[in-house]
């Protein structure tokens, strides 16, 4: 399936994978080109239910696409925090309701070394390779999970053409 077959089947897309992956430079040529609004997931105080947010988001109308979302939390926030603030069940619920919605999960994927460069490229600086590394690995096994509950699209990004969106 190519991006043109995604955004015309689908009204809610989530973007997900490590930092420097391509999620905004897509999300915007996506958001651009067929209309979608961009959700980019800032940082959520935590005292607030994080999985309710996304909830509520998904309960809006739209074609919506999702620069990051709830399924980052379930890799960063066991690396950064040393736990995730969403469960498996909410993030099984959660990817549900994007299906529900008409929309899909799009793992988006790349060789640690790519992603490295272009981190390094966009800001001058970038997480070791064994981190991105780390990284992409996590990012893999979520989606092999969330596979079992849901459709998920993988699309390796060093194969397109993504100059940075910063």
């Amino acid at each position: 399936m190519n991006l043109n077959e995604i955004v015309g089947e689908y009204q809610t897309l989530v973007l997900e994978g490590c930092d420097g992956v391509g999620k905004s430079t897509l999300g915007e040529r996506l958001s651009t080109d067929h209309g979608f609004v961009v959700v980019h997931s800032p940082k959520t105080p935590d005292h607030l239910d994080l999985a309710t947010r996304y909830r509520n988001i998904l309960a809006g109308p739209g074609r919506i696409l999702f620069d990051r979302c709830f399924i980052s939390e379930l890799i960063y926030g066991p690396l950064h925090r040393g736990r995730s603030r969403i469960n498996w069940s909410q993030a099984i619920d959660l990817a549900e309701n994007v299906i529900g919605r008409s929309g899909a999960l799009i793992h988006l994927t790349a060789p640690p070394t790519v992603i490295r460069q272009r981190l390094l490229q966009r800001d001058g600086e970038a997480v070791s390779l064994e981190e991105v590394s780390a990284l992409v690995t996590g990012y893999d096994r979520v989606f092999s999970t969330l596979a079992d509950y849901t459709r998920v699209l993988t699309i390796d990004t060093a194969a397109l053409e993504l100059p940075s969106a910063g």
